[in-house]
């Protein structure tokens, strides 16, 4: 009798909302099947080798020492994952941000159409043609015609395929079609915005726009910057399309290649199902650190 008293409330709240619990409920379901049951079995696969031919067999943490002792190749792909972290996460983040906050201090119909405009690269992040026309190895691509004409260069230059280009070249790329969920919640943010805080702001001695950004838009905004901060670690890391699309599967000497499209060509061409498991174990560890380090500096910062 004490234990079902000791349920009882628990029962009563299930009860209570059953509804929400019962909408849910699919989203849970399609979450426990497409991610949760994937990265168990990719931390469980992690320690195997796996050839998808036979059964997988259990190797212990060699995979991982593979990957840090053995493997000449990791090492540049973790570099190109770090640099298009480091540049693409921070500079795309202030770029959404200021952009947005730009944005909203236009008329609705124009902000509307600005919004649009900067949005629209992430719909249309994935017209590779355009993207292989301007920087084709000729003289007839759009970067190298402007360069010859103006005597910047005296020989096209082979921008996606030279190793010394190639991974700058996709860092711009990749930066210009990165205003995507982040950029449309900062906008969002500002617009619902209380007023009245900037009023109060203004009584309380701030003089210009920029101490109303600091002292009042940013501490207000602490959630739509914790969430855009999410999405853009996610984007940064996950950089793999544009390689691939762009500069080969896998590039010249692995010059441009990030963990995601190493883990691919690991995987998906060598059968080595075993060591890219231990490949994407590693990138959700650099993810999930990331994130917890970016969101405790956000929440500590709101809090202030």
């Amino acid at each position: 009798m004490a234990k079902k008293k000791a349920r009882s409330p628990l029962a009563r709240r299930i009860r209570q909302g059953s509804v929400p619990y019962l909408m849910m409920g699919p989203y849970m379901i399609l979450f426990f099947i497409l991610t949760v049951i994937p990265v168990v079995t990719a931390i469980a696969l992690s320690f195997t080798y796996f050839n998808m031919l036979s059964p997988p067999t259990f190797v212990g943490i060699m995979n991982y020492e593979r990957m840090f002792l053995d493997d000449e190749t990791f090492p540049i792909v973790l570099k190109n994952t770090l640099l298009f972290a480091l540049v693409i996460g921070p500079v795309s983040y202030l770029l959404s941000f200021f952009s947005a906050w730009l944005i909203n201090e236009f008329g609705r119909g124009l902000r509307t159409m600005l919004t649009f405009f900067f949005y629209a690269p992430a719909l249309s992040g994935n017209l590779y043609v355009i993207w292989n026309y301007l920087f084709a190895g000729d003289r007839y691509g759009i970067v190298n015609s402007l360069l010859l004409n103006t005597g910047v260069i005296d020989a096209p230059k082979q921008w996606l395929s030279d190793t010394s280009t190639m991974l700058w070249v996709l860092i711009i790329i990749h930066l210009w079609s990165s205003f995507g969920v982040g950029f449309l919640t900062f906008i969002a943010g500002f617009q619902n915005m209380d007023r009245s805080l900037s009023e109060a702001g203004a009584i309380d001695g701030i003089k210009n726009r920029w101490q109303e950004l600091w002292y009042v838009t940013l501490p207000s905004m602490a959630p739509m910057l914790l969430f855009s901060a999410v999405m853009q670690i996610a984007s940064a890391f996950g950089v793999g399309s544009t390689v691939q699309a762009l500069a080969g599967f896998p590039t010249t000497q692995y010059a441009a290649d990030t963990l995601l499209t190493y883990m691919l060509d690991v995987g998906t061409v060598r059968f080595e199902m075993g060591y890219a498991s231990a490949i994407a174990v590693f990138l959700f560890l650099m993810m999930i650190f990331t994130n917890f380090v970016i969101t405790h500096l956000l929440r500590h910062f709101s809090a202030d």
